[in-house]
């Protein structure tokens, strides 16, 4: 426990579904760490873990797709979670689609958007990942709850934190 924690401990922000695609290998993780970051330009920074296969991936892609769920989506924050992509083939249990320049798109999504990788940020152990959004989509519904932070507790990370 460090003095950090009763802040971060407070929070309870959106948790993402981040796909990415390079070399005929695709991957994607749960986030919990991401924002916007500039409204002009507009800018969506994304933490990867060094950890995951999605950072290595996502180290290659030109492009990346940030996914919201909705809060009863559990089971697409378990399958990008909760399994590692160096074992299983995620996108072989989900239905997706290529997005703009081959980023993979989660056809269950309420909300996505594809951003152009602008620059990488090392940031301990995460790399920050600087997008310059390029196409988004969002339901003519915008009312529904997003998943979040506390939803996503009892998932038990594919690469646990060291």
């Amino acid at each position: 426990m460090t003095a950090f924690d009763p802040f971060t401990d407070a929070l309870d922000a959106p948790l993402y579904v981040v796909t990415a695609a390079a070399d005929d290998e695709r991957a994607g993780c749960l986030v919990g760490f991401a924002s916007q970051c500039s409204i002009r330009p507009a800018r969506f920074v994304v933490w990867l873990s060094k950890a995951n296969r999605t950072y290595r991936v996502a180290a290659r892609a030109e492009r990346l797709a940030v996914h919201l769920l909705r809060h009863d989506q559990g089971h697409l924050a378990r399958l990008f979670g909760g399994m590692t992509g160096d074992r299983t083939d995620k996108f072989a249990r989900t239905a997706w689609h290529p997005g703009p320049g081959g980023a993979p798109v989660l056809d269950e999504a309420p909300a996505w958007f594809v951003g152009l990788v602008e620059n990488r940020v090392e940031g301990g152990d995460h790399v920050g990942f600087l997008l310059a959004p390029e196409a988004a989509e969002h339901p003519a519904d915008d009312g529904f709850r997003l998943l979040s932070l506390t939803d996503g507790l009892d998932i038990t990370p594919g690469h646990p934190v060291s």
